[in-house]
């Protein structure tokens, strides 16, 4: 629990450096990290998905370090979607 956590953190604190107009970075504080958690870890998901389920590529276990350049790349695809979203309803972060 706590590795996936922690993965959750460094995949969603790097993602969010790599992706530029971020809809969270006007966030400070617990909630910015309570966000990049929340991110890394369904990046983390959607990374497996791609690239274990679909394409073979990686190992078994989801929430490992091994895996922690498919869950940034989730990530940031997570990010992608999530502000594309929140730009057209006209809502911002907290």
């Amino acid at each position: 629990m706590l590795g996936a956590v922690l993965l959750g953190l460094v995949a969603g604190v790097i993602a969010r450096m790599l992706t530029p107009g971020d809809v969270f970075r006007n966030m400070s504080g617990p909630t910015s990290w309570l966000a990049s958690i929340a991110l890394g870890l369904a990046g983390a998901i959607l990374g497996y998905l791609i690239f274990t389920v679909g394409l073979g590529i990686g190992d078994t276990d989801i929430f490992d370090f091994g895996g922690i350049i498919s869950a940034i790349i989730g990530t940031v695809i997570v990010l992608v979607v999530v502000g594309f979203f929140m730009r057209r309803r006209g809502t911002t972060a907290l």
